[in-house]
């Protein structure tokens, strides 16, 4: 059994599975509505309920009065409807509307999937959760006040912790910390979540997503909200690296592949080894999107990673595959002071 909600004043209708609370279907829906912790602590989902019946659910009593639940209002996080409804609710439609938050975190777990990239799953306070849009980054805060640029790898929805792909850089502060000295349980600092490379909903194309290297981190976060969200459009993953164990997490969209009939996935190396015993593409990665694609005038692109990759593919896509300029969404990775390192 499920309930219908409308949203007011936008008239969007999802779908509540009977027991879901109202922020949980919009996320299943692909909806975003605002929230901080998700535990009915800090009253950031606050909506009114104009018509139907909720079950309040449990929450902090000073963050939702008797007097406003009079009035309507209802914590979206732990209100389940009991009936058909009609709410009241802000959405979040652009990167700019979401809080940018300045938060603590514990290194949780630390992996080491190949040996110059580490995968950090940071926990947060536990009343405090991070929204953010599937593709956006953080900035890690160093004790010197330096930071340093990360592409959450999560989907928003999987948000109780937050995963960061890094990429052993030589010279680098925060590199060196995470490879030679970080320990489970360590304490961080971030601010976030920034930037506007993020999943455009607002079309039907089918989508080429292009990644080299750590790249791969924010189109992780984008293609597991794609899944979760049920989009049914074509999705293609080029991945590209030197040698294979670069594709540090290649067996990840093998299972995509396998599970998912609208997506495929074709990685490719530049320089692979005789060890590397490589059957698979070789070359450019961004040439092999348009050997594949001679006509990209009805797709869009997400392209993520190097900066020479990710400017050979806007120039080679809009002038010689007749990719519209404004469907070519992109991030590049850049291995300097404050700037995006992926």
């Amino acid at each position: 059994m499920s309930f219908q909600v409308t949203i007011q004043p936008s008239q969007r209708v999802f779908d509540v599975e009977q027991g879901e609370t109202v922020l949980a279907g919009a996320m299943r829906n692909g909806i975003v509505l605002p929230y901080g912790c998700r535990n009915g602590a800090c009253g950031a989902c606050k909506g009114k309920v104009l018509e139907g019946m909720v079950d309040y659910g449990e929450y902090a009593a000073h963050v939702l009065p008797d007097v406003e639940k009079r009035f309507g209002f209802a914590l979206f996080c732990q209100a389940r409807p009991l009936t058909d409804l009609t709410i009241e609710a802000r959405e979040i439609s652009a990167a700019g509307e979401l809080p940018i938050k300045r938060l603590p975190c514990r290194v949780q777990r630390i992996e080491r999937p190949s040996h110059d990239v580490a995968v950090l799953y940071l926990s947060l306070p536990a009343n405090e959760r991070l929204q953010f849009l599937a593709g956006q980054y953080l900035e890690i805060i160093m004790r010197d006040g330096k930071r340093r640029a990360y592409s959450m790898a999560n989907s928003p929805e999987d948000d109780d912790h937050i995963e960061l792909h890094v990429r052993n850089m030589a010279g680098g502060a925060f590199t060196d910390y995470v490879f030679n000295k970080m320990k489970e349980r360590d304490i961080l600092r971030f601010e976030g979540p920034l930037g506007t490379f993020f999943l455009r909903e607002d079309a039907d194309r089918p989508i080429v997503f292009l990644a080299s290297g750590t790249g791969f981190a924010p189109i992780k976060s984008i293609v597991e909200h794609a899944f979760h969200i049920g989009i049914k459009r074509e999705m293609v993953l080029y991945w590209g690296a030197r040698v294979r164990a670069d594709l540090y997490m290649s067996a990840l969209p093998e299972k995509w592949r396998q599970e998912h009939a609208n997506f495929s996935y074709v990685p490719v190396l530049s320089d692979a080894l005789a060890e590397d015993d490589w059957g698979g593409r070789t070359g450019l990665v961004h040439r092999a999107v348009m050997e594949d694609f001679p006509d990209l005038s009805g797709h869009r692109v997400y392209a993520c990673g190097a900066p020479v990759m990710v400017e050979a593919a806007h120039a080679d896509f809009t002038l010689g595959c007749n990719l519209p300029d404004d469907e070519f969404y992109s991030d590049a990775f850049t291995p300097s002071d404050g700037a995006k390192l992926g």
